[in-house]
């Protein structure tokens, strides 16, 4: 039993030694990436004005930087706690290999006395050829030759198996001190999120101050999005009765005897928009890929507007409904198609400059606050085409935020389980 334990040890512990590898590439891939992160939304903060809203902005922005910097300390507390783990294994092993050792050498020097202290040729001769018969004084040549080869044999194989481990052990030391420094930049970084906590603090505390104006402001970007879905609901609307109209033709057609090539592409009524044959394909494939659909831009970004009524953490006041998502990304980044389809509409509202529908069968993705537009009402679009550049607001140090929805019909779904 001892034996197999001792196998299973020796052969599961180094490959648990190489295993943290690829780990420690990712934990400092996540760090670069949270400290540009961190770094672009400072320059994004020192360039935006103080008002309320840019305060709200200032808070958020802040509040999310601290809940990457504690989820990357603590999945680096993890790994630590996993490699000291390992480390102890590797430890218990060395002994349990030291002290197996210890009782085989033991063990050997008992069986060479017991022999009769015959340590010189002549001992083992005299041992020989004490022997009652040829045959025995043969038997005992080979023992002599098989016990003295197989006690060597097994001490020379724990030693080699315990200068391996050994050197396992080395390379996972070197691997906490690594995890340990990485950990001790991480702290040096949550030092400096202590100290912008403090600052939240003092932006919650000034936002309280201008509840009035923000709640003001607050109206203001609400009403504008309720006029954006006023105007949506419209667009829809206006093009399901187009399409009911040409369906009602369509079969007024096949119901005089036209039928053939006509007939094969009737729209089907499922409810709210006719569908064309096509159209019902597509319609099916974009649903087929819920969760899988690619990101509306390329490049950093990050979600600062989610779906539904938002509730503030801090500010008890501030509720929000958001009938898509707001994505923050850099100046000059475009929007681009979430799968393929056909420009429904493109129009202008207050507060989400230019908007752009693309219809996906009897569902349709909208790109809001669009400063320039590439496409145009009736182009056939791929899967990541550009639609068109995502406004930079001057007065809010060129803050850059798209507004993206996805409807189906006329029912508003939550994008964040739509897309990748």
């Amino acid at each position: 039993m001892k034996r197999l334990l001792a196998i299973f040890l020796f052969t599961v512990i180094p490959l648990l030694a190489f295993s943290d590898v690829p780990s420690m590439k990712d934990l400092k891939q996540q760090q670069r990436e949270a400290l540009k992160a961190i770094e672009e939304t400072s320059k994004k903060l020192a360039s935006t004005k103080k008002n309320a809203r840019n305060s709200l902005y200032e808070l958020n922005a802040i509040t999310s930087e601290i809940k990457t910097q504690r989820g990357i300390i603590e999945t680096l507390n993890k790994e630590i706690s996993m490699v000291n783990r390992r480390n102890r294994a590797v430890s218990d092993t060395i002994y349990l290999l030291q002290k197996e050792l210890n009782a085989k050498k033991a063990s050997y020097a008992k069986a060479v006395r017991g022999m009769g202290h015959r340590h010189s040729e002549y001992d083992e001769l005299m041992f020989i050829f004490s022997a009652s018969s040829l045959s025995q004084s043969y038997r005992r040549v080979r023992y002599l030759k098989e016990y003295s080869a197989w006690r060597k044999r097994q001490a020379s194989e724990i030693i080699s198996r315990q200068e391996e481990l050994k050197v396992q052990k080395a390379k996972l030391e070197r691997i906490i001190a690594e995890k340990k420094a990485l950990l001790g930049e991480r702290n040096v970084e949550a030092e400096k999120l202590k100290k912008k906590e403090n600052s939240k603090r003092s932006i919650v505390a000034d936002l309280k101050k201008q509840e009035k104006s923000l709640q003001r402001d607050l109206k203001k970007r609400q009403q504008q999005a309720d006029a954006l879905n006023r105007k949506l609901e419209q667009l829809i609307a206006e093009e399901e009765r187009k399409a009911a109209e040409r369906a009602a033709k369509l079969a007024q057609k096949e119901s005089t005897g036209k039928k053939g090539s006509e007939a094969a592409s009737k729209p089907k009524s499922t409810g709210g928009y006719k569908m064309t044959k096509e159209e019902q394909a597509l319609s099916g494939s974009f649903e087929k890929n819920k969760g899988r659909l690619p990101f509306p831009l390329s490049g950093s970004y990050r979600i600062v507007g989610h779906f539904g009524m938002q509730q503030h953490p801090e500010l008890k006041y501030v509720k929000i409904n958001n009938n898509g998502i707001e994505i923050q990304t850099t100046p000059g980044n475009v929007a681009k198609t979430v799968f393929g389809g056909v420009v429904s509409r493109v129009f202008v509202t207050p507060g989400y400059n230019t908007s752009v529908i693309v219809r996906h069968g009897n569902y349709l993705t909208i790109y809001a606050n669009l400063s320039e537009v590439y496409v145009k009402a009736g182009d056939k679009l791929s899967a990541r085409q550009s639609v068109g550049k995502i406004y930079s607001d001057p007065e809010e140090g060129n803050r850059t935020i798209l507004h993206f929805q996805i409807w189906k019909e006329r029912t508003k779904l939550d994008p964040e389980q739509w897309i990748n």
